[in-house]
């Protein structure tokens, strides 16, 4: 009889030792769900003012510096690097690129605008007062996009990769991988600005800016910018172009071809 008793009491505990086992891992469950990295915040805009901007200007970069817009315009033939007045929308001053380069993406650095190509893998070094031609460099890939952070210049390429370059050498110095919440690349990164800290950058052919993590490549956020600009009828004519005044804590938005400029506030 003692015997039984002792076999039910170690039954007894084994049965209790399975229910917290099961209770522990359906709570582990649960836990694991509830820290799963959640989906990146969507956020909507606010217009602030409309400025004019030219119609035929193909935008591929912009920059804000000491009041005046700099704008890098593509297309063979129409490529150029421009200063822009914000108000009037009128250009202050230009340099047109030979008929066989495609301008790019464009950036200030150390007074100096610094312009991307396409596909040719050349990129051209200006002074930014004058628009003197001081210097050329090469690099690897498509150049697409182009802003710096406190020690590198940033280019995007058209894929979900950024490349870090050093602003006197122009080698690369590292490089990160966009990647939104579930992991999945986030490619055709186009135009893109640093501001406060992230990196921002229009997903080409789409209404959308994505915030990036310039230390981990991840998605911190997106900006929605459905319905900023009515439907143009030349499938090229996508929003493309961002410029951040630091000083200002001003966000500036335009497209190529598009005859606006818009000053937002990002909010939802």
């Amino acid at each position: 009889m003692k015997a039984c008793l002792n076999i039910s009491r170690a039954l007894g505990r084994e049965v209790y030792r399975g229910f917290i086992f099961a209770a522990l891992s359906v709570a582990a469950v649960y836990l694991m769900a509830g820290s799963a990295i959640p989906p990146a915040p969507v956020d909507g805009y606010q217009i602030v003012h409309v400025y004019p901007h030219d119609p035929s200007a193909y935008t591929q970069g912009l920059v804000y510096m000491d009041g005046h817009l700099y704008e890098s315009t593509g297309l063979n033939g129409q490529s150029s690097v421009r200063m822009v007045d914000l108000a009037s929308g009128q250009v202050l001053q230009r340099y047109d690129l030979p008929a066989k380069y495609f301008g790019e993406g464009l950036t200030i650095w150390d007074g100096n605008l610094i312009q991307l190509t396409w596909t040719s893998g050349v990129g051209f070094v200006y002074d930014s007062f004058s628009f003197a031609l001081r210097r050329t460099f090469h690099y690897k890939g498509e150049g697409w996009g182009l802003t710096h952070d406190a020690k590198a210049l940033i280019l995007s390429d058209g894929s979900a990769v950024l490349h870090f370059l050093d602003p006197s050498s122009f080698r690369e110095v590292r490089r990160i991988s966009v990647v939104d919440d579930k992991g999945k690349p986030v490619s055709n990164l186009n135009e893109l600005e640093y501001v406060r800290g992230e990196i921002y950058a229009n997903v080409w052919q789409t209404d959308r800016i994505v915030r990036i993590s310039p230390r981990s490549g991840k998605v911190l956020g997106w900006i929605d910018l459905t319905g900023l600009m009515e439907k143009p009828a030349d499938p090229d004519a996508v929003l493309n172009g961002i410029a951040y005044d630091a000083k200002g804590d001003r966000l500036f938005v335009t497209g190529k071809l598009w005859p606006k400029l818009f000053e937002i506030r990002v909010g939802r």
